[in-house]
């Protein structure tokens, strides 16, 4: 049965300007994703993710007022706290846009546009990580995180894998081990294709907006470009590399090394959140 189906009295109230049957449904990681015309409603898929809602909207709200260069949902209706028995819910204004579709990089003036965008955003996201107001607004990532995060997948999905699957991952976990602490610059945490939106002027793409900020966090930039090759490939990237201005400190070997743990990462925030379906997603290859 479907989102619209099972929450249709709920889309009715928090979407009154639109039709339920004409609503688009989207699936991230954490949250069924509802857009309407004007707003959007977020759903959390677990209660884990419910609990993190007003967290989340509070990170939102701290990024609205930021000059990033782009726009980012704004936090407008929660409800659905823990003592009702209310659908948990997050409604945020739409961001305009749409992501690039697949082949649009075919094109090397697209791509040259697209890459020269991605610095941008970097770099204000790297001067957004200097700027002290924000510095005790966000998270900053834990020293050792990347040591902490090695064990718990020994720990919690090495049980999980074929003999194969565990020599894969412990490769991948090695690489980890020469990782710095760092948490100079904003870092998106999922700046995958999917997150960010474009809209066209005269042919060519123009950044509108970034979605999903529910891993944000002060911390490596190597993790934002690491989402980067992994969505557009390693061409895309390198003209990111090239356009930007990043400090020679082993750079391409901590993106290639966060690179190599994403389908962990989405493995054991599943098994966290009791998410079956993207548990079994993230250990398809260590199966």
């Amino acid at each position: 049965m479907s989102i619209r189906t099972t929450h249709r009295a709920l889309l009715s109230r928090l979407l009154p300007d639109d039709k339920p049957d004409d609503l688009a449904v989207r699936q991230g990681q954490f949250h069924h994703v509802v857009l309407g015309s004007e707003r959007v409603v977020c759903l959390p898929r677990t209660r884990a993710a419910a609990a993190r809602l007003p967290e989340r909207a509070a990170v939102l709200r701290a990024l609205a007022g930021l000059d990033l260069g782009f726009r980012t949902p704004k936090p407008l209706v929660q409800g659905g706290a823990h003592c009702t028995e209310e659908v948990p819910f997050l409604v945020l204004s739409r961001v305009p846009g749409e992501p690039l579709e697949a082949d649009a990089l075919n094109d090397a003036h697209v791509a040259g546009t697209v890459a020269a965008q991605y610095a941008t955003l970097l770099a204000k996201l790297g001067r957004a990580g200097t700027d002290e107001s924000v510095r005790e607004i966000l998270p900053r990532t834990p020293e050792g995180q990347w040591q902490r995060f090695a064990e718990n997948v020994r720990t919690e999905l090495f049980g999980l894998m074929s003999d194969s699957g565990r020599l894969r991952a412990e490769r991948e976990l090695a690489a980890l081990d020469s990782l710095p602490h760092l948490t100079r610059a904003v870092v998106h945490g999922d700046l995958g294709a999917e997150n960010v939106l474009w809209e066209w002027d005269h042919g060519l793409p123009r950044l509108a907006g970034v979605l999903d900020w529910d891993d944000v966090t002060l911390s490596d930039p190597a993790e934002d470009l690491a989402a980067i090759g992994a969505s557009y490939g390693h061409d895309l990237l390198g003209q990111v590399l090239a356009l930007g201005t990043w400090p020679d400190n082993g750079l391409p070997t901590r993106i290639a090394a966060i690179r190599g743990t994403f389908a962990l990462q989405q493995a054991l925030y599943a098994l966290h959140d009791g998410d079956e379906e993207e548990l079994a997603d993230g250990l398809a290859a260590y199966r």
